[in-house]
């Protein structure tokens, strides 16, 4: 069942609400548990919002940033395989963290509970089935995550990004809402001069974005380095977002080969608003919250999945995609000898862009924060 905003549930009242986020370790299980919870205070300005996050990840940063409270449990993931003596460690912790969630609950009597995926979601969604409380988790990806899979059974409500979940999940309990993105994203003015302005490019020059994420992508990084020439011959300009975690080895590596003066090179992209306005073709893993935002904002893609994920969900994400004529996809292992090619020549054609672009945005599904929101209000009353 597709959702819809309800004008019903949009009221405040003086009634306070309190409700549990749970989940994170990747920007692709935070951006989206935030988005929720700033819909959450839109509706019900008075909501008391408390975040579950794991000891050491980055929703232990990125929340308090976003303005809320964060309590860390010493939950980590399993070892693989799953004999190795390590995770006698690891099933410790998740007791111990399963014990300290639940008397995080107790203490804080949240009326419901939202798990968006990630090892925390796990132990705080737990607790919160055993002491009865109301449960809401949300599946960015198509392929379900591990965690979700085993909440699924207990919870009252199960929010998905895509058709076709009803493999995974109780059939009654799923609405298709889509993926919450960043809100600056949509609610940039920013226009495409403007944007490649921003990054000293040549407004009328076609342009290429590569991002791997806020670590980086291997794979996509060797690609540009083996690539230099071509990228200097192409008659395009490119933005290179590189990750920090390789920006140093990158760095060293454009010194010794020669940074071709239409490549732009940063290790972090801060305003991803101007990054996509100015781009007319984007090159991106395919993380859930990002293949979302693609979507919503109509921009053509090509997408290198990522081969280190469980359950290869990348690849499964960008099938969605590829199957509807609303991306390309290059597999991981042929991306250094094919992607900057493809990228050119992909570029190069007007009508395979607006292709792309027509497709891509008729699956945006928007307002997904907003619906998410209203669902957990229904369930804690």
């Amino acid at each position: 069942m597709k959702a819809e905003l309800n004008d019903t549930v949009t009221s405040t009242t003086n009634e306070p609400l309190r409700v549990v986020v749970s989940g994170g370790g990747t920007g692709g299980h935070i951006f989206p548990a935030i988005s929720i919870a700033n819909a959450l205070r839109q509706l019900r300005p008075n909501a008391e919002i408390l975040f579950v996050g794991a000891e050491g990840r980055m929703e232990m940063q990125r929340v308090p940033q976003a303005g809320y409270n964060i309590k860390g449990l010493p939950i980590r993931g399993f070892l693989r395989p799953l004999w190795k003596p390590g995770n006698i460690g690891v099933a410790i912790d998740y007791l111990r963290s399963k014990r300290m969630a639940k008397q995080i609950l107790r203490e804080f009597r949240p009326q419901v509970a939202v798990g968006v995926g990630g090892y925390a979601s796990s132990a705080a969604l737990g607790a919160a089935n055993s002491l009865g409380i109301p449960t809401l988790i949300q599946e960015q990806n198509s392929y379900a995550g591990l965690a979700n899979k085993q909440l699924a059974a207990k919870a009252q409500k199960i929010c998905v990004a895509y058709e076709g979940m009803e493999r995974f999940f109780p059939k009654e309990k799923i609405l298709l809402t889509g993926n919450p993105v960043r809100q600056a994203l949509l609610d940039s003015t920013i226009t495409r001069d403007e944007a490649r302005r921003s990054f000293q490019l040549d407004t009328n020059k076609k342009t290429i974005l590569l991002v791997g994420g806020s670590l980086g992508a291997r794979t996509i990084n060797e690609s540009v380095l083996q690539h230099l020439q071509e990228i200097a011959d192409s008659g395009m300009q490119f933005i290179w977002q590189t990750g920090k975690y390789y920006s140093q080895q990158i760095a060293e590596a454009l010194k010794e080969k020669g940074k071709p003066s239409n490549l732009v090179v940063c290790d972090f992209i801060t305003d991803m608003a101007a990054a996509y306005r100015a781009a007319d073709l984007v090159i991106s893993r395919a993380g859930a919250s990002s293949i979302s935002e693609f979507c919503l904002i109509g921009k053509p893609v090509i997408l290198v999945p990522s081969p280190n994920v469980a359950e290869d969900h990348q690849t499964k994400n960008a099938m969605a995609l590829v199957n509807r004529q609303a991306a390309l996809c290059v597999k991981d292992a042929d991306a250094p000898s094919q992607l900057i090619q493809l990228a050119i020549a992909t570029a190069a054609d007007d009508s395979l862009l607006s292709t792309l672009s027509t497709n891509v945005l008729k699956m945006a599904l928007p307002n997904s924060a907003e619906i998410i929101a209203q669902e957990v209000i229904k369930l804690a009353h």
